[in-house]
């Protein structure tokens, strides 16, 4: 008998509603997508219509059962994957007072110069502050797009609106709230807050009151594995879905893709690699090592902890050789004829050719260094003025070369934080790799071969965050034991070595890599500020 759920992977630019099946693995069975709008506005501002969510959530649901035919009746519960750190501030009725502000929205800088960043300053923040959020909450709200400050952006800029503020939730809260008319929010998205008590798991007060946050706009707090509710009448019709079915709190995409790469056990590391990237290792209690921007996050395991290292981009510099360098001269258009339009049909994509290329430079690039810093860099160092650049190019050098320097530099940079975390906490030898560049089995290899270590893939590894949220439903309905247990459902179905022949090319250009921040920092701050 099969154990459908579904679930939701909430993106920035569109939804992923997927129909699982839990029994002896957490099998995908069918995925729907819809796109809606990013609202880029002038001084910074981004922010996204919560109606668009609902309608593509309702409208990717109906054709999902239309589809696959599952009776709804049979569907056990659902769940969200979602960004973090949004902004949604709905009324008593539970309806948005004014559209949600993105993660990436950036307009609070008045907000943020007022409330942290004054005075005697460690990593941008008031010395006083930030020790006592650190205190608290294991982290601190120095950044202008922590959500926060996104708040007090309203709350001086649009007080009328303001006024009619009930709760403040993040974005699969905001939808829960849509499901089940209760305004909650889970722990992950809370600690997203930062203003989580990570002793207690707890609103930390004395942090609400240090940034000025009305204790009243704050929800009631629930894990990830807890059932909060039953679908409505209401939203049961408009999804075609059965009123009553089960709704679990769900998490955010860094909480959840750890989960739905099977890194669940103390001391499992995973790495993922989509747009941006990050490397992520279980651990038991909260850390932070300032130095090389590396904190914990609360996931969605009671009394666990990701240590949590991220770079700004990963796959996106893979997009940009896409768009930069991958034209005629490596063959995408053989006689005028798209690559993937080949009778063979060898390609299904342009990233397989790309990678098919890079495969036949030799290992190093030629000397090629490439830094992968093209938005700025978040750890082992935070600089939002480094830069991406290729180091070393000769006369010999040719876009096959350069191809192969951009797939490098990215695993040479999660190697990088691999050593950063390893300082603090012992990172796994055998990696879970997930997210779109996982799809790779180049770039799986490549990886394996730079960081040393083993790496194992997953099936339909860009779909990790979705898995994770059926994850966390099968524990709230105890189909599975427990979030430790799930890497025997999620089973690796390849493994990379590291290949010894390569060790010594990319153990010599791994070390020039390293030095070239520190050789070109004040140069970037030049060019860039």
């Amino acid at each position: 008998m099969a154990n459908y759920i579904i679930t939701y992977d909430v993106g920035t630019t569109g939804i992923k509603s997927c129909l699982f099946d839990v029994s002896d693995t957490i099998k995908l069975i069918d995925a729907a997508m819809e796109g809606y709008n990013l609202y880029v506005l002038e001084g910074g501002g981004a922010e996204q219509d919560p109606a668009e969510w609902w309608q593509a959530m309702c409208s990717t649901t109906r054709r999902l059962i239309s589809e696959t035919g599952v009776d709804p009746g049979s569907i056990l519960g659902v769940s969200f994957c979602s960004q973090m750190q949004g902004l949604v501030l709905v009324d008593r009725d539970g309806e948005p007072v004014r559209r949600a502000m993105s993660y990436m929205d950036q307009r609070a800088t008045e907000e943020i110069k007022k409330g942290i960043a004054y005075g005697l300053k460690i990593a941008g923040a008031n010395v006083v502050k930030l020790l006592k959020s650190i205190y608290y909450t294991g982290a601190v709200a120095a950044s202008v797009k922590d959500p926060v400050w996104k708040y007090k952006w309203v709350e001086a800029n649009e007080p009328e609106v303001f006024s009619r503020v009930d709760k403040w939730l993040d974005v699969k809260d905001y939808l829960i709230c849509k499901l089940t008319s209760r305004k909650c929010m889970t722990l992950d998205s809370a600690f997203g807050t930062l203003m989580l008590n990570i002793h207690n798991k707890d609103w930390a007060w004395p942090i609400v009151k240090m940034l000025g946050v009305r204790k009243e706009h704050l929800p009631e707090l629930v894990s990830s594995t807890d059932c909060v509710g039953g679908i409505t009448d209401k939203a049961a019709a408009e999804l075609g879905l059965k009123a009553g079915t089960k709704v679990f709190g769900g998490g955010g995409d860094a909480s959840l893709i750890g989960v739905g790469a099977g890194a669940t056990a103390l001391g499992d590391t995973h790495i993922y690699s989509g747009t941006s990237g990050w490397v992520g290792t279980m651990v038991s209690k909260s850390m932070v090592d300032a130095s090389a921007m590396i904190a914990s996050i609360v996931c969605a395991e009671k009394n666990k902890y990701v240590y949590f290292a991220e770079m700004e981009t990963s796959g996106k510099c893979l997009e940009w050789v896409k768009n930069h360098l991958a034209l005629d001269e490596i063959g995408i258009y053989l006689e005028k004829k798209h690559i993937t339009e080949d009778i063979e049909k060898k390609y299904t994509s342009l990233y397989d050719y790309m990678t098919d290329v890079a495969d036949s430079a030799p290992a190093g690039a030629g000397g090629v260094i490439f830094t992968p810093w093209l938005h700025g860099n978040r750890c082992p160092f935070e600089d939002p003025n480094s830069r991406g650049m290729f180091f070393n190019i000769s006369l010999e050098t040719g876009k096959t070369e350069l191809i192969r320097a951009v797939l490098e530099g990215v695993c040479y940079h999660k190697r990088w934080m691999l050593e950063a975390e390893d300082k603090k906490t012992k990172t796994s030898d055998v990696i879970r790799f997930v997210g779109g560049g996982a799809l790779s089995d180049f770039t799986s290899r490549l990886l394996a071969d730079i960081t040393g270590r083993t790496v194992e893939t997953v099936a339909a590894p860009q779909n990790v965050g979705a898995v994770g949220a059926a994850a966390v439903v099968a524990v709230g309905l105890q189909l599975i034991g427990s979030l430790e247990e799930i890497k025997r459902f999620i089973p690796a179905v390849k493994t990379f070595k590291p290949r010894t022949e390569f060790k010594k090319v990319y153990d010599r250009n791994f070390e020039v890599f390293k030095k070239l921040y520190k050789c070109n920092r004040k140069a970037f701050a030049v060019l860039n500020k």
